[in-house]
């Protein structure tokens, strides 16, 4: 396509990820997809381990991809916590931090590494504020990256329980006694 169409592709990806920042703002919709999401995955589960999680990874994660991308810029970790955090996926920070910001947010909010880019976690602290369902999971800390999931379906890494797996070591806060004086 030619700008003369008015569609070019730097227009279209204008729009695409204007669609998908302005769904961010609005997370009590995105929540709403994501709880009936998780609901219907957790149904079909019998069904799908049936056909084989394997199988039904190849068709689903494609469009997995897409929705995803197109909506919070997935990275597509194959470890979602988006319901966690706002909407917002914390691997587009460019530290890849996975448990709240860095350091480095600038007095604006800005991210330290990209000056003119709003800090992932301030963003998700924001969005998580405008959440009634799942906007207290903010506050847990999350497990780290199992990079070997990386490019994999969340969705079927949710049912078969992979993405609960830690890290030998790593404990959870919730897991850790506290000793009150």
């Amino acid at each position: 396509m030619n700008d003369s169409d008015g569609l070019d592709e730097t227009r279209i990806g204008r729009s695409v990820r204007s669609f998908g920042a302005f769904l961010q703002d609005h997370p009590r919709v995105l929540e709403k997809a994501y709880t009936a999401t998780h609901n219907a995955i957790g149904v079909l589960d019998p069904i799908i381990k049936r056909i084989g999680y394997e199988r039904v990874e190849r068709l689903v994660v494609g469009a997995e991809r897409l929705s995803k991308e197109v909506i919070f810029d997935c990275k597509m970790c194959g470890q979602c916590v988006l319901h966690s955090t706002g909407m917002t996926c914390p691997m587009t920070c460019p530290k890849n931090l996975r448990n709240g910001p860095c350091g480095g947010v600038r007095q604006n909010g800005n991210c330290e590494v990209v000056p003119e880019m709003k800090c992932v976690w301030v963003e998700a602290f924001e969005r998580s504020q405008k959440m009634g369902t799942y906007g207290d999971e903010m506050m847990k800390l999350n497990p780290p990256v199992n990079q070997r999931l990386q490019g994999q379906s969340a969705w079927v890494n949710q049912l078969t329980g992979i993405d609960q797996i830690t890290p030998v070591g790593w404990v959870a806060m919730d897991d850790v006694a506290v000793v009150h004086a």
